[in-house]
């Protein structure tokens, strides 16, 4: 048996236990997402064998459609400028996001995943609609604001259209009032130092009309473009959507019953997953480089042994 061939067969089998051991890995990284709430479980399946810590049973979203937003509460802008909420809409439909400026997890993603939906509008922020970001955090102020809004205004990469987003801070009883109004639910609880810092709250954006009444949501942290298009169109003139289907995404990383992060332990897994991968693709890489060479190799000693002869 040929050298090249020996090789071949030794990277087929070591190939298959490869693959073997990332489908393991993979799916015990699913395992672990499915039993880990924290994380982004979402709300099916029997109830009775599916039940949410008590923590997220209050963390949810309720669909007020249509419900009036407090427009007479005062909010802080990102330059510090006290205004009450409805001077934000001016007179346009919004796009509402109420999150926590240090939030570890969740609000990243959300913002993220709102920046991504906005850049496939062919609508212009501050020109048809705004953009609105609330924090549920009191304790917030509006340099952390300002510093948000010029990260994800630079990601979005319309410097020009500043004036259509709208990072806002203020006090419990303003935040309370649109948290609720909203039906958005929240929870503080012990950050890894176990001070009670951070939140449990789910992902969500909703549409407001221009007269600040809810129109649409859109839960989890990717949102449809074409479909966020047309409920701001219906939205600037008034139209109410219908419910979106409940599956929540949730931002909670503390687990009151273990005292441990079980996010630390799934995103171990989720990085083996990954190295594994790598370490694939470059034993691939080697094996194919070796066998080229040893093909020209025993190619060139082939072609001399025939001069030879």
């Amino acid at each position: 048996m040929s050298r090249s061939l020996q090789n071949r067969r030794l990277w087929t089998s070591s190939l298959h236990y490869a693959l073997g051991a990332f489908f393991w890995m993979c799916a015990a990284s699913l395992a672990a997402h499915a039993q880990v709430a924290p994380i982004g479980e979402k709300s099916m399946g029997d109830p009775a064998h599916d039940q949410l810590p008590d923590v997220l049973q209050r963390a949810t979203i309720h669909q007020h459609l249509n419900q009036q937003l407090p427009l007479s509460a005062d909010f802080r802008d990102e330059t510090g400028r006290l205004l009450p909420l409805g001077s934000y809409l001016d007179q346009r439909p919004a796009i509402l996001a109420l999150v926590y400026y240090r939030c570890p997890m969740l609000c990243s993603e959300e913002l993220n995943g709102l920046v991504g939906a906005l850049e496939m509008l062919d609508l212009t922020p501050g020109k048809d609609f705004n953009v609105i970001v609330a924090s549920i955090d009191p304790s917030e102020g509006p340099a952390l604001a300002a510093s948000e809004k010029a990260l994800y205004l630079k990601r979005y990469g319309k410097p020009e259209t500043a004036n259509g987003w709208h990072f806002l801070t203020g006090d419990a009883a303003s935040i309370t009032a649109l948290a609720q109004a909203v039906g958005f639910g929240y929870v503080r609880v012990p950050g890894p130092d176990g001070k009670m810092t951070q939140f449990a709250h789910t992902s969500a954006i909703m549409v407001i009309t221009p007269e600040g009444k809810v129109a649409q949501y859109y839960l989890g942290v990717e949102y449809p473009p074409k479909e966020m298009r047309m409920a701001l169109i219906d939205a600037s003139h008034g139209k109410i959507g219908t419910p979106t289907e409940l599956i929540l995404t949730y931002c909670y990383r503390y687990d009151p019953r273990t005292g441990k992060r079980s996010l630390i332990v799934v995103r171990i897994v989720q990085l083996g997953c990954l190295i594994t991968v790598l370490t694939l693709g470059g034993y691939m890489l080697v094996m194919f480089r070796r066998d080229a060479i040893q093909g020209g190799t025993h190619g060139t000693a082939n072609a001399a042994n025939k001069a030879n002869g």
